[in-house]
C-alpha cells in the first residue's frame, strides 16, 4: 500500500473521530443512554488511535530501506483499516439503534487490531536505515 494513500486515511479517520467525539459530546448525548454514548466514545476512542497508528505506518513504510519491513507495515495497515471499520463502526452503529445484532462485529475489529499491532512489531523488527 502507498504511503500517500496511508497518510490520508490516516488524516481522513483522525478528522472524523473529531467530529464524531464532538456530536458524542453535543448533539448525541440528549438522544441516547448513557450506556450507549460510552459504547459510541469507545468507537472514537479506538479509532483515533488507529488513525494515527495508519498515519505512523505510512511514514514509517516511507522511510525503511527493508522490503521485509515495508510489506509488515503495508499489512499492519490494512488490518487498521479493516479493523476502525469493524470495530468502531460496530460500535457506532450499536450506540445509534441499538440493535445488538452489531455487537458480534466488534472482537472481529479488535481482533484486526491486535494482529496489526503484532504486525507492526514485525515490521519494526526489520526495519533498517533509513533511505536516503
Amino acid at each position: 500500500m502507498k504511503s500517500k494513500y496511508l497518510l490520508t486515511l490516516g488524516g481522513l479517520f483522525s478528522g472524523i473521530a473529531v467530529a464524531l467525539g464532538a456530536f458524542a459530546a453535543h448533539g448525541l448525548k440528549a438522544h441516547v443512554t448513557a450506556y450507549h454514548l460510552d459504547v459510541f466514545q469507545t468507537g472514537v476512542q479506538y479509532q483515533f488511535i488507529h488513525a494515527v497508528a495508519l498515519i505512523a505506518c505510512g511514514i514509517l513504510l516511507t522511510l525503511s530501506r527493508s522490503e521485509k519491513a515495508q510489506k509488515y507495515f503495508s499489512r499492519a495497515a490494512i488490518c487498521f483499516i479493516i479493523g476502525i471499520f469493524c470495530f468502531s463502526g460496530s460500535l457506532y452503529a450499536l450506540a445509534l439503534t441499538g440493535i445488538k445484532w452489531f455487537g458480534p462485529i466488534t472482537p472481529m475489529g479488535g481482533l484486526l487490531f491486535i494482529i496489526g499491532w503484532v504486525l507492526f512489531a514485525l515490521a519494526a523488527m526489520n526495519f533498517d536505515e533509513v533511505k536516503q
